[in-house]
Formats: C-alpha cells, sequence, structure tokens
C-alpha cells in the first residue's frame, strides 16, 4: 500500500504529520510526495529528516527508505529550488538588480524566515544559506541520499507566465540549457511545451568550464549538487491561456475556477509510479 504526501508552502509541520499518518497506518510499504511551489522545499528538508539508511532490499538494490517506507515518486510542481536570489528568478522584478536587492532585504517583513532563505541572506549559526545546504548531505541530514532513495525524480516548471518562480529556478538548469520550444508536445497534454530526463552526474569541475558560475558561483553549486540525482524535467506553457496571469497556481489547479492545468495534474498521473 503507497501513501502520497501532497504539500504547500503553508503546511505545518510536515514531518509530524507524515510520521502521524505511517504511525496509524502500519499496512503502508511505499510512499511519494507531490509538492508545489515552496511545499517542494519544505518536501526537501522533510524527506531528509526522515531518511533512514539502507537496510532492505528492493528490486535487487539496497536503498535507504523515508521513515522506512519505500521512495517512489518525488514530485515538485513549480517550486524554486535555486532559491528567489537574483538572475530573473523571481520574473516579478522584471530582472532589475535594483528591485532584487531591495526585495532580498524586505522579503522576511512579508515570508520570516522562509523570505532568508529563498533570497539566501539566511545565516544560521555562521552556517551556509539553508538552499545551499539542501543540495548534499549536510551533517546529520541527508538530502541528496533521502532525494536518491526515490524511484524518479519530477521537477514541472512553467517556461512562460509564471511571475513568481522563474523557469531555470523550477527545473534545476543553467541559463545555457534550458530548451526552445514552440507549441505544446501532445494534444493530450496541450500545456506541456518540453520533456527530458537528465542522467545524474558529479562533475566538480563545472566551475572552471561554465560562464553561468562565473556570474552566480552559489546558484552553480545549487545547480551541481541537485543534478547528482538524475531529474525528469516537463516544461509547462500557458501562454495561449486567457488565465496565463496565473500559470503559477493553475499549473496545480488550485481553485475549481482556473482548471487550465488540468492536462499537467493528468500527466502527473500518467507517469506515477506505485
Amino acid at each position: 500500500m503507497c501513501i502520497l504526501i501532497v504539500l504547500e508552502s503553508h503546511l505545518y509541520s510536515p514531518i509530524t504529520q507524515v510520521i502521524d499518518v505511517i504511525s496509524r497506518k502500519p499496512e503502508l510499504t511505499k510512499i511519494s510526495f507531490l509538492a508545489h511551489s515552496v511545499g517542494g522545499l519544505v518536501a526537501r528538508y522533510a524527506i531528509a529528516k526522515l531518511y533512514r539508511h539502507p537496510s532492505d532490499t528492493f528490486d535487487g538494490k539496497t536503498k535507504g527508505t523515508i521513515y522506512g517506507l519505500e521512495a517512489m515518486n518525488f514530485i515538485t510542481v513549480a517550486t524554486p529550488h535555486l532559491g528567489s536570489q537574483g538572475n530573473n528568478q523571481v520574473p516579478l522584478l522584471f530582472g532589475s538588480i535594483t528591485m532584487e536587492k531591495v526585495a532580498s532585504r524586505m522579503i522576511h517583513w512579508i515570508f520570516r524566515r522562509t523570505g532568508k532563505h529563498l533570497f539566501l541572506t539566511d545565516d544560521d549559526e555562521r552556517e551556509p544559506p539553508l538552499l545551499q545546504r539542501m543540495v548534499e548531505d549536510y551533517g546529520n541530514l541527508y538530502f541528496i541520499s533521502a532525494l536518491r532513495a526515490f524511484k524518479r525524480r519530477v521537477a514541472y516548471a512553467n517556461a512562460d507566465c509564471d511571475h513568481i518562480v522563474g523557469w531555470r529556478t523550477s527545473s534545476i538548469r543553467r541559463n545555457t540549457e534550458l530548451p526552445k520550444w514552440q507549441e505544446s508536445i501532445s494534444e493530450k497534454y496541450p500545456h506541456i511545451v518540453h520533456e527530458e530526463h537528465s542522467e545524474e552526474f558529479n562533475d566538480e569541475n563545472c566551475q572552471n568550464s561554465s560562464t553561468d558560475c562565473d556570474s552566480d558561483i552559489l546558484e552553480e553549486k545549487m545547480v551541481t549538487g541537485l543534478r547528482r540525482v538524475s531529474w525528469e524535467i516537463v516544461d509547462v506553457s500557458f501562454h495561449t491561456s486567457i488565465q496565463r496571469f496565473a500559470a503559477h497556481s493553475i499549473i496545480q489547479v488550485k481553485y475549481q475556477f482556473m482548471n487550465d492545468g488540468a492536462d499537467v495534474i493528468q500527466h502527473i498521473i500518467d507517469k506515477f509510479q506505485v
């Protein structure tokens, strides 16, 4: 039996809730996560806390578990994996360096610690920013090992029209890796414009070969760290929709009257492994 954990940014204490559900349902054997927006970062932190070192064998391989359960699908939708700092990661700020600097200094007034985490301005006990720590196994938190435990990791990203979370940060890519796209690739999924599978790699020397990392070394470290595991990347566009101004919400069909993203949800269902 499988459990699907759905996380949004406002969900309180997801670790406690997951443990509570697992404790009340001893018949559970598998677990998946589906998270939207900042909920994807919450999910990445939660699985690091819930990760258990390898003890059981699945499909002939010894793998770690998520609180004793076999990890299946880890899916994020419009999640700012690389944070919101600079480089037009928040399209609403129009790439203005001045506006981005002002936002980084004021965001904590609105979103408290979460705002500092997103803009990588947190400095807890002289530790690196949390999002930087979350791209490796850091201390007693196994961020990458937990991601690697899942059979598949998927990032759905708005290629345009999302004014809150930029394309690069939600698709875990460098500028030079953003694909060219035109229209939908399938009649069944009219808003999905590109799909790719990135194999895991461990290129510690990318800083010597990538011009992107010259402009933002920290972002390069996060891309490199997260790409040590493979990802399925699904690019979405609502540029033909009258609801395109709300792409960040309709990609998950947040409201019944704004359901243009139903095909994206169907794609998640069709690809879901149980």
